[in-house]
C-alpha cells in the first residue's frame, strides 16, 4: 500500500541517482580522455552533454571540457597551425601523433562552438559558465598558442576565440546586457580590452543590419580604454553610431559622451556628423547634442557658428512642462555663461523666455525670472530692455528662428512687467527684482531647477497666515459701503 509522500520520496531518490549518474560519467570519461590517448573519442559524449536540456548537466560538461581542454593545451596536444579538415586527417603521410592531435583540434573547436551556442542559453548560470569557460580558453591559447609563430598583426593572441565570444555577447536572440556586465572585469586586460574592441568593429554591421532595436546595448561597458588603443576605439564608436539608433540608444551614448566617449578618440571632432543627427531627433535628444557640441567647441576648437542658433529654437512652451526642464536650464546656463557673447544674442534669449513665460506654470516662472535676471546681470549692455518703456508696437519677432533677426534688443521686457500681477505672490515678488537695481551677485538656481507644483503648494502651506483684504472699502452695511451711502439721494425713512 502506498504512503502519502511515497511518490516525492521516489522522485527524489530518482533525481538523486540521476545527479550523481551523470556526475561520475563525465567525470570518468573526462579522467578517461588524459589518461591516454586511446580514449580520446570519450570526448564525443562529454562534449554531447553540452546539449542536454538539463541545466545542471550542461553546467557540470561546461566545467568537464574546461579541465580537459586545458590540460590538453598545457601538455602540447593540440595540433598546432593550419588544420586540415577532419576528412583530410586520414589522407597523406601522417603519423599516429600527428593524427591525434589534429583529432583532438577539432574537438576543441566544436566545444568552442558548441560553448558559443551556451552563451544563448535561457538560463544565464549557463551563460556565465560559457563565457567564463571560453575566457579560460582565452588566457591558455595566449600561453601555448595554436598557430605557428609570425609576425601578423594579431601575433599569439587567439583573436578568433574573443571574435567567438563578442559574436556571443551580441546576440540578437536575447537581452545579454547581463552578461556583458560579467564580461566587464575581463576588459581589465589591455590586450583583451584592444582585441575586444576591434572585434565589436567588425561585428556591429551585421547586429545592426539585422536588428535596429539594440537599446539593451550597456553603453557604460565600454569606457574603459588606455592611450593606445584610441584608434581601435575611435574606429568602433564610429561605425556604430554612423547608424540610425532608436531614440533611447541615443541618449545612453549623449549621456556618456562628453567624459567618457570624446577624451578617449584621437579626433573628437569627428563627432560633428553625429551630433548634427542627434540633434534634428527633438526633444531631450536634441539638448544633449547641443551639450556635446559645446564640448567640442570649447574644448576641441570646433568651429560651429550654428551652435545658438539651434539652442535658440529650442526654446518654446514645451521646455516649461517637459520632465527634462531641469536639465535644459542648468545646460543653457552653462551655453550662455560667456560674458563674451554678443549683446543682440543674449538679448533674443532674454526676450524669447519673457514672451513664453506669459503662459508659463509658476513653478517655470520661479526658475525663469531668477534666469532672466542672471543674463542681464552679466550682460549690462541688455538693461537697456528694462528701462525702454513699453513700445505700442513690439518691434520683437517672435516667429524669427535666427537671433540675429529677431530685433530683440529693440524692445522691452513689458512681459516681466505683465507677471508683477501674477496671481502667485511669490512668481509676482520674482518679477518686480527688475524694479530695482540688481545686486551683482547672480541668483542661485539649483534649488529652483527641481522645484515641482507640490513643493511649491507645501511651502506656501507653511507660509504664516496673512489677513486678505475682500473689498478696498470696509464694509458699513449689508450690500454698500460708506463711499457707495454718501452718494445716495434718497431718504431711507
Amino acid at each position: 500500500m502506498a504512503l502519502p509522500g511515497d511518490d516525492n520520496v521516489k522522485k527524489s531518490c530518482t533525481d538523486g541517482k540521476r545527479s550523481a549518474s551523470y556526475k561520475e560519467t563525465i567525470r570518468t570519461k573526462a579522467e578517461l580522455v588524459l589518461q591516454s590517448r586511446k580514449h580520446a573519442n570519450e570526448l564525443f559524449d562529454v562534449l554531447e552533454y553540452l546539449q542536454s536540456e538539463e541545466e545542471n548537466e550542461v553546467i557540470f560538461a561546461i566545467n568537464a571540457c574546461q579541465k580537459i581542454f586545458c590540460a590538453l593545451m598545457e601538455r602540447g596536444d593540440l595540433y598546432v597551425g593550419q588544420l586540415p579538415k577532419e576528412k583530410e586527417i586520414l589522407e597523406g603521410d601522417r603519423d599516429v601523433v600527428e593524427k591525434y592531435k589534429m583529432f583532438i583540434r577539432h574537438r576543441y573547436n566544436d566545444c568552442i562552438e558548441l560553448l558559443q551556442d551556451c552563451m544563448d542559453h535561457e538560463a544565464y548560470q549557463v551563460k556565465e559558465s560559457a563565457l567564463c569557460v571560453l575566457m579560460k580558453f582565452a588566457v591558455v591559447e595566449g600561453k601555448h598558442s595554436l598557430q605557428e609563430q609570425n609576425w601578423s598583426e594579431h601575433s599569439n593572441f587567439p583573436f578568433e576565440l574573443i571574435e567567438a565570444v563578442v559574436q556571443g555577447l551580441l546576440s540578437e536572440k536575447e537581452d545579454m546586457a547581463l552578461l556583458i556586465s560579467r564580461f566587464q572585469e575581463f576588459l581589465e586586460m589591455d590586450d583583451v580590452r584592444y582585441y575586444v574592441m576591434s572585434s565589436f568593429r567588425n561585428n556591429i554591421n551585421k547586429v545592426m543590419s539585422r536588428n535596429q532595436q539594440v537599446d539593451w546595448l550597456p553603453l557604460s561597458h565600454l569606457r574603459l580604454i588606455m592611450k593606445h588603443h584610441k584608434r581601435a576605439f575611435e574606429q568602433m564608436w564610429l561605425t556604430f553610431l554612423k547608424y540610425k539608433l532608436p531614440a533611447s540608444m541615443y541618449k545612453k551614448v549623449l549621456v556618456i559622451l562628453h567624459d567618457s566617449i570624446l577624451p578617449y578618440m584621437n579626433n573628437p571632432t569627428l563627432m560633428i556628423d553625429f551630433l548634427t543627427a542627434a540633434y534634428d531627433v527633438g526633444g531631450a535628444i536634441s539638448l544633449l547634442a547641443l551639450n556635446g557640441l559645446f564640448v567640442l567647441i570649447h574644448e576641441h576648437n570646433l568651429d560651429y557658428p550654428e551652435f545658438y542658433k539651434k539652442l535658440y529654437n529650442l526654446l518654446d512652451p514645451s521646455v516649461f512642462h517637459m520632465k527634462y526642464r531641469a536639465r535644459f536650464f542648468h545646460l543653457a546656463n552653462i551655453f550662455l555663461s560667456s560674458s563674451h557673447l554678443p549683446a543682440y544674442l543674449v538679448a533674443a534669449f532674454i526676450k524669447r523666455l519673457s514672451r513664453l513665460a506669459l503662459t508659463a506654470p509658476p513653478t517655470a516662472l520661479l526658475i525663469v525670472l531668477p534666469f532672466i535676471c542672471n543674463l542681464i546681470r552679466r550682460h549690462p549692455s541688455c538693461r537697456v530692455l528694462i528701462h525702454r518703456p513699453m513700445p505700442c508696437n513690439d518691434p520683437y519677432v517672435m516667429e524669427e528662428e535666427d537671433p540675429a533677426q529677431c530685433r530683440a534688443l529693440e524692445s522691452s521686457l513689458w512681459e516681466l512687467q505683465t507677471l508683477q500681477s501674477h496671481y502667485h505672490p511669490a512668481v509676482a515678488k520674482a518679477a518686480k527684482a527688475i524694479n530695482q537695481p540688481l545686486p551683482e551677485a547672480e541668483d542661485e538656481l539649483g534649488k529652483l531647477l527641481e522645484l515641482s507644483t507640490f513643493e511649491l503648494m507645501e511651502r506656501d502651506l507653511k507660509n504664516p497666515r496673512q489677513s486678505v483684504p475682500l473689498e478696498f472699502d470696509p464694509a458699513n452695511g449689508l450690500l454698500q459701503s460708506p463711499r457707495e451711502v454718501v452718494g445716495m439721494h434718497f431718504s431711507l425713512e
